[in-house]
């Protein structure tokens, strides 16, 4: 039996009803709402704020967090350079599937380098693609310390973590920065709604 091959495979995105036609239907405008920071800096506890916000609005949307897609669709892969830029491209790709249908969606994910995040954007489409630095400083992130994750770095125990042996590097020009050490989720939220809502809400 002859094997198949990826010369052999036929999308039929053209046959399929459009982006657009999607976002008509729940008068929305899909976006990606890419949130990227130190572990503990507030990531994916303004994105569920967000999404909440977001739904109380009659607006459709999804949340894709790093514990959730490590712990199903990529829980194959490891923390190794590969694997966490494998890790980026899957979730990319759910995002684009999502954002396809007409669904606004956020993501909380510490995406370390910028080529990871660059990689998100280029998938997704540029235009459609908001990067949010929540900028809460390393020693806020290590004092809140939730899972326990800086202290075992710091003994050794986790190679490779970001903002201890491995290195962040910061949006260099994020659509918004958000420091969680100085404003309350509420605020962040705020400020969140201030940029998309022109960008998804077609009703206005």
């Amino acid at each position: 039996m002859d094997q198949l091959d990826k010369n052999s495979l036929k999308p039929v995105f053209d046959k399929m009803l459009s982006k657009e036609e999607k976002e008509w239907l729940l008068k929305q405008h899909s976006v990606m709402i890419w949130l990227t920071g130190l572990s503990g800096s507030g990531k994916s506890t303004i994105a569920i704020a967000l999404e909440k916000e977001l739904h109380s609005r009659g607006l459709l949307c999804c949340m894709l967090d790093g514990d959730n897609i490590r712990s199903g669709i990529n829980k194959n892969l490891d923390f190794t350079t590969d694997d966490r830029i494998e890790n980026i491209r899957r979730i990319a790709e759910v995002a684009k599937l999502f954002m396809n249908i007409g669904v606004i969606t956020i993501a909380a994910f510490i995406s370390p380098e910028i080529v990871m995040r660059e990689l998100a954007a280029s998938i997704v489409g540029k235009d459609d693609f908001l990067e949010i630095y929540i900028s809460t400083p390393l020693e806020v992130c290590e004092k809140r310390d939730v899972k326990g994750l800086y202290s075992k770095a710091r003994k050794g125990k986790i190679d490779d973590f970001t903002g201890i042996t491995a290195p962040y590097e910061p949006p260099l020009n994020p659509d918004l920065t958000i420091d969680t050490s100085d404003i309350t989720v509420e605020e962040a939220v705020g400020r969140l709604l201030e940029l998309v809502l022109p960008k998804i809400d077609t009703r206005r």
